[in-house]
């Protein structure tokens, strides 16, 4: 046990005053931070201001067009309508897009009795959103003018299309019905899972890289003087989980004061709000240990048959294929956290933790799954170590030749 605590200390301390680790921590949620302002601007760009014509027959069509897009809660800058439009206007309109006098034009054709057709030209052919904005303005002019036609009044029609705002709630496991948003709860669902996945795939490379790194300077030839080989794996399993464990913590304060300052008022209240229950604090750092002992014994035994650093990144994918797995499957257990799918990854030792907090954040599973899947996850676990321990104390005194699968089964033989 003492050797176990020397080697631990030792990983933590190493690891917390090397500058990868100051960086790492202040880096980190800066880079989240420029990220999500780089997506907001990118957002705003993206429906910003364009100078677009509304080109028809139909001249009072056009004009409903326009005043259903300057309606809208994002606006073009400037909507110009050119009707009636003929073939030879068309014609005009594509070279003005051609020399970039206008952003686009929505050219519409209407006819007795039948349905509108519509067309826009821009020079862009991923400009989806004005595309969308373009076609929805379209759609409730027309129903507009339809309605018109029947008699109804102006106002009358107005009064008809306005939307309808729906506010969703939650009923907990009380029965009780609180005010929930889906967006918030998937935002919430998927930071929690973007930190277990990124903490316990860094710190489990980790250990594999301090595994390599101490292989190839033969110094295990001398902890081996004094210490077993299932003391030096426990002591750097338990150090550099530590260090996550810190960082994760520094983190979490760091937000907690940013949580509770003026700037981020705005955010964490009103219809967007992100908010952290008691049982996702609980279960967050013991699925973290869980996931990163997982992770970080599978390394382990993978670095122990493995003689360089770039050997072992030839089998990171396969091992990180499971974190893949679960961010493949967000869309769909955010918004099915019940079907068996999502049950049977949330119960999947390799998935489970990031599952198990999207699930979380849409909507807490029964007690009884969390007990089967940290359950699972602990005998896995043991199964894991089991191998790695037997792979570690064999490859870690291995030079010069790389290890075949009969010679590794011969391994784990060994008494």
């Amino acid at each position: 046990m003492r050797n176990i605590v020397l080697i631990a200390k030792r990983e933590y301390l190493e690891q917390i005053r090397g500058r990868a680790f100051r960086m790492s921590t202040i880096a980190v949620p800066l880079l989240f931070a420029i990220l999500i302002g780089v997506v907001y601007l990118s957002g705003r760009s993206a429906a910003g201001a364009k100078h677009v014509v509304i080109a028809s027959n139909n001249a009072v069509l056009a004009n409903d067009v326009r005043v259903q897009l300057l309606a809208g809660k994002v606006t073009t800058s400037d909507v110009d309508v050119l009707a009636p439009a003929t073939p030879e206007d068309r014609s005009t309109l594509v070279d003005r897009v051609r020399s970039k006098s206008i952003d686009g034009f929505l050219w519409i054709q209407t006819a007795p009795g039948k349905q509108p057709t519509a067309v826009y030209e821009s020079q862009s052919s991923g400009d989806f959103i004005t595309d969308n904005r373009l076609g929805s303005a379209l759609s409730r002019a027309v129903i507009k003018e339809r309605l018109a036609a029947t008699g109804i009044k102006t106002g009358d029609v107005d009064s008809l299309l306005k939307d309808v705002d729906v506010e969703t709630r939650q009923v907990n496991k009380e029965g009780k019905e609180v005010k929930s948003n889906a967006l918030s709860s998937f935002y919430k669902g998927y930071i929690m899972a973007l930190l277990l996945s990124m903490t316990t795939m860094i710190y489990g490379l980790n250990v594999a890289r301090s595994i390599i790194q101490e292989k190839t300077s033969r110094i295990f030839e001398v902890m081996l003087a004094t210490a077993k080989p299932s003391d030096m794996l426990a002591g750097k399993l338990i150090g550099v989980g530590g260090v996550g464990l810190t960082q994760i913590a520094i983190w979490v304060v760091c937000g907690a004061a940013i949580a509770g300052s003026a700037l981020a008022g705005p955010i964490l209240s009103g219809t967007f709000a992100i908010h952290f229950s008691w049982l996702e604090a609980v279960l967050f750092p013991i699925y973290f240990v869980l996931g990163y002992l997982l992770y970080a014994s599978l390394f382990a035994g993978l670095a122990a048959t493995c003689e360089t650093e770039q050997e072992l990144q030839m089998y990171t994918p396969l091992a990180a294929l499971p974190v893949w797995l679960s961010f493949a499957l967000i869309v769909m257990v955010v918004n099915n956290p019940d079907s068996a799918l999502s049950i049977a990854a949330s119960l999947f030792p390799a998935t489970a933790p990031i599952i198990m907090m999207l699930r979380l954040g849409s909507q807490p599973p029964p007690n009884w799954q969390f007990a089967a899947s940290i359950t699972i996850m602990i005998l896995s676990i043991w199964a894991v170590l089991w191998v790695s321990s037997r792979l570690y104390r064999v490859g870690i005194l291995m030079y010069g030749k790389r290890a075949t699968l009969p010679e590794l089964l011969r391994w784990l033989r060994y008494t």
